[in-house]
């Protein structure tokens, strides 16, 4: 069994970067309009450039790429089961949408890798893949409170703004139950490195998942209690200790978001093809 932490993170970071100083209603719209233009689009000529300039933008947090590497590395190991699940549940179906069949090699009985389907797993996995790096920029360099006031401040009522805040501050807790029950399990014999097979460790991984689900919902209990004896919800209003003010630069960059979702948007309608298939 490996004894080796797994560490990782995904809460704010204060750091003084030209992302930290951006209000945080700019960088909630950049989130949304960066998933719009994803789920508007199955071409790679767009899918591919927005995953390097997330991992640009990942890199300008200059948080330290130990922090997030485990979770860049975990969410593509699990989109390429998914893709795997994808092929097995419908060998056909990238044959289907793209409307052409050119057979690469078999694998067992009636499965057959076409450059079609092959190409077809291959976008669909880019295409989920392409939102994550976005939201860990939105996460590591959005204080919480903060983001609460600028969506207040916008006319959100103020209970849906704390919210918000609140689902922001409980990340880095959810992260410390799920590190500190793997680390139980572990001292338990449950086996989550590489000497056991993926199917052992999946099934092992839901023994983890099992617990954190009922921590969370034990945590969040204790947080509706503690909001209620402390009045919350009795005002109409609140007054706000981190508050930030639009500047020009969060006009321009909103208003850019703003062309970029609308382009994006009209070309999806004038398509006549679902998918971008070079071949």
């Amino acid at each position: 069994m490996s004894t080796k932490k797994q560490s990782f993170g995904i809460n704010f970071v204060d750091l003084d970067t030209w992302l930290h100083r951006l209000n945080g209603v700019t960088k909630f719209l950049l989130f949304i309009a960066w998933i719009t233009v994803v789920l508007t689009t199955f071409d790679l000529r767009i899918i591919i450039p927005l995953i390097l300039f997330g991992l640009w933008l990942l890199k300008e947090t200059k948080v330290p790429l130990a922090t997030y590497k485990p979770l860049l590395i975990g969410t593509a190991s699990v989109l390429s089961m998914n893709a795997i699940f994808m092929f097995l549940l419908a060998p056909n179906q990238g044959n289907e949408l793209l409307g052409s069949t050119t057979v690469l090699f078999p694998i067992f009985g009636s499965y057959v890798v076409t450059q079609e389907t092959l190409f077809y797993l291959i976008t669909v996995t880019l295409k989920y893949f392409s939102m994550f790096p976005i939201a860990l920029v939105f996460v590591f360099t959005t204080h919480p409170t903060e983001f609460a006031a600028s969506l207040n401040r916008l006319g959100l009522p103020y209970k849906i703004a704390y919210a918000v805040s609140l689902t922001l501050r409980y990340l880095p807790e959810v992260k410390s139950d799920f590190v500190n029950i793997m680390h139980a399990q572990q001292a338990r014999g449950v086996d989550l490195s590489k000497n056991v097979p993926v199917f052992t460790r999946i099934s092992n991984i839901a023994k983890i998942l099992g617990p954190l689900i009922f921590s969370s919902l034990d945590r969040a209990d204790e947080i509706s209690n503690a909001m209620v004896l402390r009045g919350f919800g009795r005002g109409k209003s609140r007054t706000w200790f981190s508050e930030k003010a639009m500047t020009n630069i969060d006009v321009w960059v909103i208003s850019g978001l703003l062309f970029i979702v609308v382009m994006a948007i009209t070309k999806r309608v004038m398509e006549t093809s679902l998918f971008w298939y070079p071949f």
